[in-house]
């Protein structure tokens, strides 16, 4: 029973901190208010988890193996390189939506503490690319798709599905956007950089 409390708790603390990050962000979280929202004491709280770090790095653990295993599906599943595009597109940016403190956090650790995210490239569950590529370079050879590297290709996916999410501030005070227009700019792109994308390499 003490076995099953803990694990009741722990969860509990990790729903509240991934409320709490959601609305606050890192930085602007604090471990009271995950505390309180879990409904138990500041003390309880540094029993499970030490620091704020810690328990960061543990809802985006939880956060990652719920996304990296569909994203992998997608990449090595047996669909055409545009259907893997518009899934993979429509997938991170829905999930994003939701958690968008993850891009931030990412680079935040590769800066900060790259071990961490090295203890994640080594998961299973890290999303492997080879499926992708050769995918690119059989409908390159059947003249679907104009030649172009398949890393190249990756690289563009990830980076039109990131960048919205890392730039947040900066792009809404560009396009002049409140939270609520922003939202349903992050909704519109996921037919639009899939569209961009395919658009640019179909023959």
């Amino acid at each position: 029973m003490a076995k099953e409390k803990d694990v009741t708790t722990e969860t509990e603390i990790l729903n509240a901190a991934k409320r709490v990050f959601q609305q606050k962000g890192m930085d602007g979280a604090r471990m009271q208010e995950i505390a309180d929202e879990a409904g138990i004491n500041k003390a309880l709280l540094h029993y499970y988890f030490r620091s704020k770090q810690l328990l960061f790095e543990a809802v985006f653990k939880s956060l990652f193996f719920v996304l990296a295993p569909e994203i992998n599906k997608i990449l090595n599943d047996d669909s055409s390189i545009f259907d893997k595009i518009k899934n993979f597109t429509n997938n991170y940016i829905s999930f994003v939506i939701k958690h968008p403190f993850l891009p931030n956090f990412i680079i935040q650790e590769l800066n900060r503490n790259p071990e961490f995210i090295t203890k994640l490239i080594t998961n299973q569950y890290f999303p492997n690319i080879e499926n992708f590529k050769n995918t690119v370079k059989k409908e390159i050879n059947e003249g679907i798709i104009k030649p172009i590297k398949p890393e190249q290709l990756f690289i563009n996916v990830l980076a039109l599905n990131i960048f919205p999410f890392v730039s947040k501030p900066i792009l809404k005070e560009f396009l002049k956007l409140n939270d609520k227009q922003y939202h349903q700019l992050l909704e519109d792109r996921k037919t639009e950089v899939a569209d961009f994308i395919i658009n640019s390499i179909k023959i």
